[in-house]
């Protein structure tokens, strides 16, 4: 193996300037927190909404390391009603990390560890500016062979405060994972 190799609080060894993608523990929400904040682009939740999805949903979701330290996630849950279908509440990746495609990995990496539980779609909303995000899900729906749809879902005028629309972006159903790419 090549490379640096670090050793982490559990005395696992990770490969340093490498990425390792996996679920979130509790002990993420902090590191979560921050990189939500300091996007500029997402709601910001209560740190403690951050600690309580890496404890309660962490099957669905997950976070990106590098050296042992996050730098990107994906918060999502499975819908009680469908599912087969994960909703991703939030994505973000920290500043350092953009433009390396991550955020797509972390979407790949969290169809295929749902893939087992019968998830076959994934939906999102998204405002009508927020157009890296909608690149980033019409690509994952073109990589996955899937369907995207996109509908209105909550108008600006029914959010109580200052808010733009938000548009429900719907994909799949997923039948094929995309070709794994070695860098």
């Amino acid at each position: 193996m090549s490379g640096k190799h670090t050793s982490r609080a559990g005395g696992e060894n990770q490969v340093t300037g490498e990425t390792l993608i996996e679920q979130p523990s509790k002990m993420d929400g902090a590191a979560i927190w921050r990189i939500a904040r300091d996007s500029g682009k997402l709601d910001l939740n209560s740190s403690y909404a951050y600690l309580l999805w890496c404890h309660d949903f962490a099957d669905s979701s997950v976070v990106a390391r590098v050296d042992g330290d996050v730098v990107g996630f994906i918060i999502g849950y499975v819908k009680p009603r469908s599912p087969d279908t994960v909703v991703v509440w939030q994505v973000a990746v920290d500043a350092s990390q953009r433009g390396k495609g991550l955020a797509g990995k972390l979407l790949d990496q969290l169809l295929r560890q749902l893939a087992d539980q019968g998830v076959r779609h994934m939906e999102t909303t998204i405002t009508p500016d927020n157009t890296a995000s909608q690149r980033l899900f019409g690509s994952l729906a073109e990589r996955w062979g899937a369907t995207l749809e996109r509908t209105e879902l909550f108008d600006s005028a029914q959010f109580p405060d200052e808010h733009e629309s938000e548009d429900l972006y719907r994909i799949g159903p997923f039948v094929r994972a995309p070709e794994q790419v070695s860098a």
